[in-house]
């Protein structure tokens, strides 16, 4: 059980992106609705909305769908969930680094790589990342804490939820962890580094790109080990 936890972890360090690294790419894009200007880190509610949106369509949809062809009250195990959310993860961190790379392409076209300001790119262009987050948050977040309390033994059930929302806080210190060695890499020999305070001059899709190859890799080593899982059985 616990190498399937540790997935969690770097599903959780993308996670993490949502209010750091994703806000920051929001500022440097065009904010503007007419005269309103909205502020970057607002667009987390389209994390809501697809929570919102994703709840009530695996319960009332996918699940029945599901249940068909899997002969599973659920539609989906827990594993099979969780899978699901980590390929969802991988699908978000993609789609972060083609609107960076979309960004990045704009800036060097104006004329603006040396210039620390919002490019006219608008920021509802990351929306669709939002929309991937909140959906693999559906999947992975619920699908494991519904694992880890099933799995635990009698005793140990609020221990087994306890572990699910430590993954939280170890995800934010990995991703801080993974922000860390890629700058102190990257800023070698007086290199700029990919993150830097002018993002334009940056490449803030490389580290998108990293951490989408990182997830693909620990949905790889999911794989195996919740093949390998052999699970309790449950009344």
């Amino acid at each position: 059980m616990f190498p399937i936890w540790v997935t969690g972890i770097i599903f959780s360090a993308v996670y993490a992106q949502m209010s750091t690294l994703f806000v920051e790419q929001g500022t440097m894009m065009n904010t503007c609705i007419g005269s309103f200007k909205l502020p970057p880190a607002s667009l987390s509610i389209f994390d809501v909305i697809s929570v919102i949106l994703w709840v009530p369509l695996y319960d009332r949809i996918i699940v029945p769908v599901t249940r068909k062809f899997t002969g599973k009250e659920k539609g989906f195990s827990e594993l099979q969930r969780m899978g699901i959310g980590l390929f969802i993860s991988v699908l978000c961190m993609l789609a972060a680094a083609v609107v960076e790379i979309m960004r990045l392409h704009l800036a060097r076209e104006l004329d603006l790589v040396d210039k620390p300001v919002a490019v006219p790119l608008s920021i509802f262009w990351q929306i669709p990342q939002y929309f991937f987050l909140g959906a693999a948050e559906v999947f992975t977040f619920v699908g494991q804490l519904d694992f880890l309390y099933d799995q635990s033994p009698d005793s140990m059930k609020s221990f087994g939820t306890a572990l699910s929302f430590l993954n939280f806080s170890l995800g934010n210190f990995l991703s801080s962890f993974i922000l860390t060695v890629v700058t102190y890499f990257t800023t070698q020999g007086g290199k700029l580094g990919w993150i830097t305070d002018n993002l334009n001059k940056g490449h803030l899709d490389y580290f998108f790109l990293l951490l989408a190859g990182l997830s693909f890799l620990n949905m790889l080593g999911y794989i195996v080990a919740a093949r390998r899982y052999r699970q309790k059985k449950t009344c």
